[in-house]
């Protein structure tokens, strides 16, 4: 990895020390570490539905994968998530979860963690950020108004 991955890496887990993963990066760090490490893995745990109808990150294919942290309809937990995640990603691999606020990609981050898999990252902020005044996304933080790379629905 490069210096600034490294970096970017240190100072995500020192953001977040008490997590019960390794950190927690912004969306434009997430999109630096993507660049600099072709290693690096990008975990959308959306719903298929939700990437479908909102939209999706727009990175190499070898660095993205999706798993469902609740399933659509219904919103049931994936009882797969791990052994899903176990067939995009590696144990010892830098994993960067993506959900659309910043709150499933948490839990994911964790549970992936408990399980093995040791540099788990949240990405603050989600892909579509906070609702604004008028509760709507995509305005108030997030991977799309970072202004990042991503395909529209």
């Amino acid at each position: 990895m490069s210096t600034t991955a490294s970096e970017i890496l240190a100072s995500a887990r020192l953001r977040s020390p008490d997590l019960p993963y390794a950190g927690a990066v912004t969306p434009q760090e997430a999109f630096t570490l993507l660049q600099s490490d072709p290693a690096v893995k990008l975990v959308d745990v959306r719903t298929n539905a939700e990437r479908d109808w909102v939209g999706r990150v727009d990175v190499a294919p070898a660095q993205h994968g999706a798993v469902e942290w609740s399933t659509w309809p219904g919103g049931a937990p994936n009882p797969a998530f791990v052994a899903q995640l176990s067939g995009i990603a590696g144990k010892d691999d830098v994993i960067l979860f993506l959900c659309r606020s910043g709150v499933r990609s948490r839990h994911a981050a964790r549970l992936a963690t408990e399980n093995g898999f040791s540099h788990c990252f949240d990405i603050l902020e989600g892909f579509e950020g906070d609702k604004d005044a008028a509760g709507h996304r995509k305005g108030v933080g997030g991977w799309c108004k970072a202004g990042l790379p991503w395909i529209g629905a």
